[in-house]
């Protein structure tokens, strides 16, 4: 029985995803942006040192440089009761980047944009706003999981 579903796996086209392996020239970055504090920006320059990558101060001792030319979050209400009170929110994160390695464009400018929405109750404001919170985070982090895997097919 194990024997079958070990053959079936990889028939199927399943593959573990390896390790984050950056491209060549990728070896010092420079990540360029106007807010060195968005949680982006924070999320994603902890993966590309955990990745193993030496990120500098100036773009000039850098190999490649990461621009972050758009970084803004947002909400929005998505629905109201009939006492136009909110009832539902959609939270969204979207950014806008490229790569480039001083000789070429390794990833053209991208813009990605990831949405959650939750539900509002105005008697669980504190709750409802750890939530928008928790929902921020997990965007941002999926939002770092896609630029890397985009980096890595490089």
């Amino acid at each position: 029985m194990i024997l079958c579903a070990v053959v079936a796996i990889p028939a199927c086209g399943f593959q573990l995803q390896g390790a984050f392996t950056p491209p060549a020239g990728m070896e010092r970055t420079y990540i360029a942006t106007d807010d060195r504090y968005s949680q982006f920006y924070r999320a994603l320059e902890k993966r590309l040192i955990a990745s193993g990558i030496e990120l500098t101060d100036a773009p000039d001792d850098a190999t490649a440089i990461f621009s972050i030319t758009f970084d803004t979050t947002d909400q929005r209400v998505l629905s109201v009761s009939a006492r136009n009170v909110p009832t539902e929110y959609e939270v969204y994160y979207t950014i806008a980047y490229s790569l480039d390695s001083g000789v070429t464009n390794l990833l053209p400018q991208q813009t990605l944009t990831l949405t959650r929405d939750y539900t509002y109750d105005s008697t669980l404001v504190l709750g409802k706003a750890r939530e928008e919170d928790l929902l921020r985070k997990a965007i941002v982090d999926d939002l770092v999981r896609i630029v890397m895997k985009q980096i890595s097919t490089l």
